[in-house]
């Protein structure tokens, strides 16, 4: 910030009749965006008004369908820079802190996006907040595209054609980000060019927070109302910690969570105007369950602390570097794999709750491991999940940290035994953890990542794990009844 005030020429003593100037504009190029639209700058006096519902209401009111709804202005918390005399140095000092001040919210019914809003800071450093729902911008996409659908608040109801829609849904991915938002900066805030100018910069996108959520739409609302009870009653039983960061994608040891984790787990359970939601925290991040309209089973990934999570791609300050696994970052870049690591811990907690409504039992799914199998002439032993042996290791492949990005020999030759500087153990290490992999592979646990040395778990071999994980409740008896 200093360097920005010597390139505009402003002393410290001329910083706050600076920064005024601007925010006047600011605040006038608002009022004037409004009144060409028709529409006026309201103030709210509390900054906990329900922005949202104002706007909805306002647009159904007026039967607005396109363009600006309307121009909210509140004073709010933020971050920003003041001018502060330091009695020890006696001189006038730059300080970046929290601070409170007007900040104007512009809500579109967007041609394109649907309903969302632009938030700007009308004090420097003049940031702007963006709030985009994806299930806005697919109803207008699928009208476009003719695809018919019955939208109920924030869900669907009913997709003529769900492969179509989804495909819909996908390509908001692939969007050109910096252009799509650097058009609704330019129409919100037509200083925001001027005000880079002198530093040679432009504002930098990042995202603050993404919720990603799968939808399951049942064709009989009362078959949702009889199953949700018991999955809200599994979540809450059965989930411990260790199933909530695996879930997320969070390492896991054999004896509960890794020694490296220092965050807060706990498991929420809310009643709503809607229903029931259920909600497991980890670290920042959560995934929860709840229904909607009746018919609509939603699974939701929340992610503000991206840095916990990684991505394959190179190092930014060396382009040219090979490809490695770094940390997800917050800028827009890392879009497409937020999504894709959201939409993965969406169906780990999926496939968990399906087997609590299975009709089978947990050793029935398991069934098929507690026999031999032959694959390609040679003949593998059956596996035994109750012994300390087989028990270690499929415990170790169902952690997390391999769900993603999947395991190699040496991960499972870290978690199963312990380390040593002899050679040869290592290499008699690394040989025993190859024939355990042989074996999973034969009994289709899991699965070799072509041109890799990872493996990952099978649909199959999830299926069974969990049931295995289902098993521990069961009777000693019943246990015995499925061994033999």
């Amino acid at each position: 910030m200093m360097g920005y005030l010597s390139r505009v020429h402003v002393l410290l003593k001329d910083f706050k009749d600076y920064v005024t100037a601007l925010s006047d504009r600011i605040r006038n190029r608002s009022q004037a965006i409004a009144e060409a639209a028709g529409r006026s700058v309201n103030y709210l006096s509390s900054s906990l008004a329900r922005k949202d519902a104002i706007a909805q209401q306002r647009a159904a009111r007026e039967g607005i369908e396109e363009g600006l709804i309307g121009v909210w202005s509140c004073v709010e918390p933020c971050l920003s820079y003041f001018v502060r005399r330091d009695a020890q140095r006696k001189e006038l000092v730059l300080a970046f802190d929290s601070a409170k001040c007007l900040h104007h919210y512009f809500y579109f019914a967007h041609p394109l996006y649907g309903l969302m809003h632009l938030r700007l800071q009308t004090w420097f450093p003049f940031g702007v907040s963006v709030c985009m729902n994806g299930r806005q911008w697919l109803a207008r996409q699928m009208k476009t595209a003719g695809i018919g659908y019955v939208q109920r608040e924030n869900c669907f109801s009913f997709i003529e054609d769900v492969e179509a829609a989804q495909a819909l849904s996908d390509e908001q991915l692939r969007s050109d980000w910096p252009k799509l938002l650097g058009g609704l900066l330019r129409q919100c805030h037509p200083l925001a060019e001027e005000l880079c100018r002198p530093i040679a910069a432009a504002y930098y996108w990042s995202v603050q927070e993404s919720e990603y959520a799968t939808d399951l739409m049942f064709r009989s609302a009362e078959e949702l109302a009889r199953l949700y009870p018991r999955f809200i009653r599994h979540g809450m039983e059965h989930f411990g910690s260790r199933d909530v960061l695996r879930f997320l994608g969070k390492r896991v040891s054999l004896h509960g969570v890794h020694g490296n984790f220092e965050g807060e787990l706990n498991t929420t359970l809310k009643a709503r105007p809607e229903g029931v939601c259920i909600r497991h925290y980890a670290a920042g991040n959560s995934i929860k369950l709840y229904d909607k309209q009746g018919s609509v089973l939603r699974a939701e990934t929340t992610i503000n602390r991206p840095e916990v999570f990684r991505v394959y791609r190179t190092a930014e300050r060396d382009p040219q570097a090979p490809l490695r696994w770094l940390v997800l970052r917050r800028g827009i870049a890392d879009i497409h794999r937020r999504a894709q690591l959201s939409n993965t811990a969406n169906q780990r907690y999926l496939e968990a709750l399906a087997e609590v409504q299975s009709d089978r039992a947990a050793g029935e799914v398991a069934e098929p491991i507690f026999k031999p199998v032959t694959k390609a002439g040679r003949r593998y032993r059956a596996l035994s999940p109750w012994s300390n042996k087989d028990g270690a290791l499929l415990e170790t492949i169902t952690s997390g940290a391999w769900t993603i990005n999947g395991f190699r020999n040496r991960d499972i030759r870290g978690t199963l035994f312990a380390p040593t500087k002899d050679k040869l153990r290592q290499k008699r290490d690394a040989a025993r953890v190859s024939r355990l992999l042989a074996l999973l592979r034969a009994h289709g646990i899991i699965q070799k990542v072509t041109g890799t040395h990872r493996y990952l778990l099978t649909r199959r071999g999830r299926q069974i794990l969990t049931a295995l994980q289902a098993a521990r409740r069961a009777s000693i008896d019943q246990l015995l009844k499925i061994a033999a």
